[in-house]
Order: C-alpha cells, then sequence, then structure tokens
C-alpha cells in the first residue's frame, strides 16, 4: 500500500505534536520510524491508521483513513507495544481474529509454531496470565498471520529473548506478497537489513529521512557500554564522559574516529575490574536521545 502525507499538523491544545509532515512512502516498502519519546511517532501511527485526525491531507492507497476506514481495516494490522491486558484466553483471542479477517486460524498458528509459542498449551490461558515474552509472540502471529498489506509494528520485540527477536524477524522478511511495513524499534542496529529507509522524528518534525546507512554515517557516531567491578573508577569514568546506567553498566556516546583510542585507554585503567564491554553504531543520537540516566 502507498502511503502519503502532506503538511500534516497534529495538536493537543498548546502542545504540536506533529509539525507540517509531509513525506511518501512506496508500496511495499519497509521503513523505521525512530525517535525519542514525545517525538511524534505514536501520533503518526495513530494518524496512518485513522484514529486522530489531522490537518494537512493523509491518504493510504487514495483513500482516507478516517473517511474510508472501514474499507481500510481489513487491510491493516497493528501490534502495539504495550499488550492490552485482556481477560480472554488464548483461544478464544485466536478465534475471534480469525472471525474478523474471514481466515481460518491456520496462518496464525503456523507462525505462532515459527516463534515457538505452542497455542494448544495455552490455548486455556487467559491473555493477561501470559509472560511478557508470550503476549509479545501472540500479537505477532495475530499481526504477521493474517496477511494484511499495511503492518506497523511498535516495538514488537521490545520482550522476546534473542533467539525470538530473530525468528520474529526472520519471519517478517519471508513476508509474500511483500507488506508496506512501518517498525517502531531502538534497537536500529538490530533491524538495518530488515528496512530499506529510517524516518526519524524530534519535537513532530522530520529531522532525518534517508537509508540506514545514509543515517549512520550522517551521526558519525558510536556508543561504547561497559560494566565495571572497580567501584573507584567512577570518577575516571565520567571524567571520560560516561554516565552511570543500571546493574554496574556505564554508557558514553563518541565520535567514531575516537573510539579505538578511548577503548584502548578505558581497558588500560579498568584493567582487571573491566567486566564487559560493547560496541556499536551511535543511532542512538537520533533514537535514545531522552533515555534517564542513574542517579
Amino acid at each position: 500500500m502507498r502511503v502519503e502525507l502532506a503538511r500534516v499538523t497534529r495538536r493537543f491544545g498548546a502542545l504540536t505534536a506533529l509539525r507540517d509532515v509531509s513525506v511518501e512512502f512506496r508500496k511495499a516498502s519497509h521503513t523505521a520510524l525512530v525517535g525519542p519519546n514525545g517525538s511524534g511517532k505514536s501520533t503518526l501511527v495513530r494518524v496512518m491508521m485513522g484514529l486522530l485526525r489531522c490537518d494537512g491531507r493523509v491518504r493510504i492507497d487514495d483513500l482516507d483513513p478516517v473517511k474510508d476506514r472501514a474499507a481500510l481495516a481489513p487491510r491493516v494490522a497493528y501490534m502495539p507495544q504495550v499488550a492490552p491486558r485482556l481477560h480472554a484466553t488464548v483461544r478464544e483471542l485466536t478465534s475471534a481474529v480469525a472471525r474478523l479477517r474471514c481466515m481460518s486460524i491456520e496462518p496464525i498458528v503456523d507462525v505462532a509454531n515459527q516463534l515457538n509459542l505452542d497455542l494448544e498449551r495455552v490455548g486455556r490461558k487467559p491473555f493477561r496470565t501470559l509472560s511478557g515474552g508470550m503476549r509479545q509472540k501472540l500479537l505477532g502471529a495475530f499481526t504477521l498471520g493474517v496477511g494484511a498489506e499495511l503492518m506497523i509494528l511498535d516495538e514488537p520485540t521490545a520482550s522476546m529473548d534473542a533467539e525470538s527477536r530473530q525468528r520474529f524477524f526472520d519471519i517478517v522478511q519471508r513476508l509474500d506478497p511483500a507488506p508496506t511495513l512501518f517498525l517502531c524499534s531502538h534497537r536500529l542496529e538490530e533491524i538495518r537489513n530488515l528496512v530499506d529507509d529510517v524516518l526519524a522524528l524530534e519535537d513532530g518534525s522530520i529531522v532525518h529521512h534517508s537509508s540506514v546507512e545514509d543515517l549512520l554515517s550522517h551521526t558519525g557516531r558510536s556508543v561504547v557500554e561497559l560494566r565495571s567491578h572497580n567501584g573507584r573508577a567512577d570518577g575516571y569514568l565520567r571524567t571520560r564522559g560516561f554516565d552511570k546506567r543500571a546493574s554496574g553498566w556505564w554508557r558514553a556516546v563518541v565520535a567514531s574516529s575516537d573510539r579505538a583510542r578511548i577503548v584502548t585507554e578505558v581497558t588500560s585503567e579498568l584493567g582487571d575490574g573491566l567486566v564487559d564491554i560493547v560496541l556499536r553504531d551511535a543511532e542512538d543520537s537520533v533514537i535514545h536521545s531522552d533515555e534517564k540516566k542513574e542517579a
């Protein structure tokens, strides 16, 4: 499905959640939506789904998502980040989704099996009693198994383990025909091979729209995360630009050109007190700019 937004603005009282957003997405494109909390991602998703009215123009395959919502609904699937605490059982929900989509439950069961979720075994359990990972797997089966032409996935694997996350993204890549996909994620390094481009929002405006590689090249920064058992190193790490996080972890965003030098210096200084160190590309300068530091 082709998605077009022209000069889209959405206000909540004095707050402007989306500000003059104009962008087009071709049919079957895969786009990562990134940005800090409050950047406008959720509002943009709700506008595209026809859940919010806005100033400007929104079209999905030339249909208005508000006026033509009934016609678009069977073609769209949405996977929320936070699962609703439903009292219905897994079996009841699976049957309900299949009935609403006028389909059998088999495609849903197939996706669930690929995610190592046995619907027969958990069928009698109320949805709200499942673990966070199991709830996300079930919602993933509902979303990926219904053959939607437009899929919007909001942090779809946040509660899954690494193996399940990889299985989920493998299923997305194999979808045929390929849907138009919007994927909200804080793990851009994990989905970089899944998406065609990245749309970065900040304060309701588009600040970047390009390929993943262009974004990473544009930021030109790296993240260094480390964990130390040497409490006396706290002062040193702070002087080197590291912020203290939970569970003994420290984090710094550095210029990519300085990464090797900083890692060498820190490794030498901490010695045996260094427990773990992780290096990755710093798309966080766009995605995680509002993360809370540990007090």
